[in-house]
């Protein structure tokens, strides 16, 4: 008998070109494999229907978020309001099959009742009012800062209500450890994300610089790419890259000011992967300790040295196969000192077991479509 799964996804998942998408589209592979009859449904803001996703599902629909003039919402947060479709509500009620909805994001009708008697899994990106207090605190613009805040507010009230109206899947143990914690989910688990990578195929040898990479346009990454400027690489000579998307000028301005820094602004991919594979220390503080850091797991699986913050890997399971420093003098003294270390076979081979246990698609499929 056909097993068939309704996926309800906050943007489209092809390309997989950001982290927030990452994850849903090697989870649509991973049970494409298993020989599950997905029905996806997309929501978008810009971007546009994929034929490749027609290779993994059975049927697949797109639905325009809702333009919003007042970005401010007083009742239910902006990121959930905006993603209701009264021709996705329609779909998912023309049968009975089980439902994935994939982030807080798109639980707008199981928060309204609108979806009793089915069988519903929500796929906890982050938590989410954690992530935007964090996104208001590092914001300098007013409005800005204005929105996370109140987003944040009420994402509390919203998580904590629908945290026991459907089964949560989190992607980290630390986001499992807070619904319990803070919203009592009776009904919660771990599952690994999914990715692109499944070999550590990090170099032996040294590199000749260090990288930041990620999308430079999210304030969480630029504050910690001038906090590493201003605290940790402002006295050491060793060279710097920062890559990623979209750098604003004040990170461009910083960044000239550092003789041994330079930034590459918005690589391809094969470019981006060039640098991973060939820089000899990755340099990833984080100052957001929900969700899962994929920049990092990239990172391991394609790189050598890492050294993070303990906010950076706490509840994935990675802390072994990093550095971790926790303030500017930890971090000068890592670098200087795993800057001079090779990398070797030995360390590429525990990375390749510690990751292939944890970050394992096809065994974490099985273990998802144990949840209906």
């Amino acid at each position: 008998m056909d097993k068939h799964l309704h996926i309800v996804t906050l943007d489209v998942p092809w390309p997989a070109d950001y982290g927030g998408v990452v994850d849903l589209f090697y989870k649509l592979k991973a049970l494409h494999q298993l020989g599950i009859k997905i029905h996806l449904h997309c929501f978008t803001q810009g971007r546009k229907p994929q034929e490749e996703l027609n290779k993994y599902c059975e049927s697949v629909n797109y639905y325009q978020r809702k333009k919003n003039s007042n970005s401010f919402s007083f009742r239910i947060p902006l990121i959930v309001k905006s993603r209701q479709h009264d021709e996705l509500i329609a779909n998912l009620k023309k049968d009975d099959y089980p439902i994935l909805l994939e982030g807080i994001h798109c639980t707008y009708y199981l928060h309204k009742g609108e979806l009793s008697n089915r069988k519903i899994a929500v796929r906890l990106h982050n938590v989410e009012f954690e992530y935007y207090k964090q996104l208001a605190k590092n914001e300098s613009n007013l409005f800005k800062k204005l929105y996370f805040i109140n987003e944040s507010r009420l994402l509390y009230k919203y998580e904590k209500a629908i945290a026991n109206k459907a089964s949560i899947i989190a992607v980290s143990e630390h986001d499992a450890t807070v619904y319990k914690q803070l919203f009592d989910a009776k009904d919660i688990c771990y599952l690994p994300v999914f990715i692109p990578h499944t070999l550590a195929v990090g170099a032996a040898g040294k590199g000749c610089f260090c990288l930041y990479h990620g999308n430079l346009s999210i304030n969480e990454n630029e504050t910690a790419v001038i906090w590493l400027l201003q605290n940790v690489f402002n006295t050491l000579e060793i060279p710097f890259v920062i890559a990623g998307k979209n750098p604003s000028q004040k990170l461009l301005a910083f960044a000239h000011q550092h003789k041994q820094t330079c930034i590459v602004a918005n690589p391809g991919e094969k470019e981006m992967q060039d640098m991973i594979t060939k820089a000899q220390l990755h340099v990833l503080p984080s100052f957001n300790n929900t969700g899962i850091k994929l920049k990092l797991l990239n990172a391991l699986f394609n790189g050598r040295h890492c050294v993070v913050n303990s906010a950076g890997v706490e509840g994935s399971g990675l802390e072994e196969v990093c550095h971790i420093a926790d303030d500017a003098t930890s971090f000068k003294k890592v670098i200087e000192e795993m800057y001079q270390q090779p990398f070797t076979d030995q360390e590429k081979e525990k990375r390749q077991g510690l990751l292939q246990t944890i970050y394992n698609n096809e065994a974490n499929a099985i273990k998802l479509i144990g949840y209906f």
